[in-house]
């Protein structure tokens, strides 16, 4: 947000924050602004409509924007205008990205055996695994605190998850001792995950998380040393194989619902689509009820 002026700033801050908006949000929609301003050179009270219509037609027209990315910055300039800026045009009233309805990929539990034995640090094993195995996001995974591990009721409470929800979510048995072995490597007294630094010797005293960068750099790698060709294959697909897998295993999609911190189930629900286990029993179903079907001709 270091092209918006210090008041803008501080004004739009206020506004989301009094709006309820999340940490995430607030983040996303001051980076839609600095983007508008820095495309157009000037500050935002000077940002005509017209040129606020040049600036969105330029991002779908030219720059490709998938609908997704579309959207985020329309309701963050939407936003800023409407609640900061105070401006009441007719623009800000029409913007509507088209629905994106892209199935998410997954991988195997044969995929993700063949990616983590590729990884070569044991902290980045440790993240992933419990990326994994819990169905965390990975930023949840990164700010995940010692307090915040229920070893006894195998339990992981994830604090302020999206949309500012806690949850709880399962602890296997296996994860724990994982985390147990990683935490003797470090010791830091709050933080899982805590940056290691050079030489890995900032553990026991860092205050902040491992970077991003360099957890979803190791997955990458290892990705392409597993072989892995399949498309949009990222950190964020260990969630979306959880998913998939639990359900293939018969657990119920509401309280998968409830694990991965969704609002609706409509949500949950895409991984029916990406499970084959209905599909198959419907295939022997459909079989039978189909038999001898096609043979009253000759």
């Amino acid at each position: 947000m270091a092209a918006l002026q210090t008041p803008w700033y501080d004004r739009t801050v206020e506004a989301l924050q009094l709006n309820g908006k999340g940490e995430r949000t607030q983040q996303a929609y001051a980076r839609a602004v600095r983007l508008l301003i820095e495309f157009h050179g000037k500050e935002p009270d000077q940002i005509s409509e017209d040129e606020l219509k040049a600036y969105f037609l330029h991002r779908k027209n030219v720059t490709g924007w998938a609908p997704n990315t579309l959207r985020i910055s329309y309701c963050g300039i939407k936003f800023f205008y409407q609640h900061v800026v105070k401006r009441d045009w007719h623009t800000l009233n029409i913007l509507k990205a088209q629905s994106e309805r892209r199935l998410p990929c997954v991988l195997t539990r044969q995929e993700i055996d063949r990616i983590f034995k590729k990884v070569t640090t044991f902290h980045n094993f440790a993240f992933l695994s419990t990326i994994y195995s819990c169905g965390l996001r990975l930023q949840e995974g990164l700010f995940l605190q010692i307090a915040d591990i229920d070893a006894r009721r195998k339990l992981i409470h994830v604090h302020r998850g999206k949309g500012a929800k806690d949850r709880y979510v399962p602890l296997p048995d296996a994860t724990v001792k994982l985390l147990r072995r990683y935490w003797v490597t470090h010791r830091n007294p709050k933080l899982i995950f805590p940056a290691l630094g050079r030489g890995h010797k900032l553990g026991p005293s860092s205050k902040t998380p491992m970077a991003i960068d360099s957890v979803q750099g190791a997955f990458r790698s290892a990705k392409f040393k597993a072989g892995i060709s399949k498309r949009r294959v990222s950190v964020h697909t260990l969630r979306h194989s959880y998913a998939t897998h639990l359900l293939e295993a018969g657990v119920n999609i509401r309280t998968i619902q409830r694990y991965l911190g969704h609002s609706q189930l409509e949500t949950t629900m895409v991984y029916l689509h990406l499970t084959r286990k209905g599909q198959e029993d419907a295939y022997q179903i459909i079989n039978g009820v189909m038999k001898g079907f096609g043979h009253g001709l000759h």
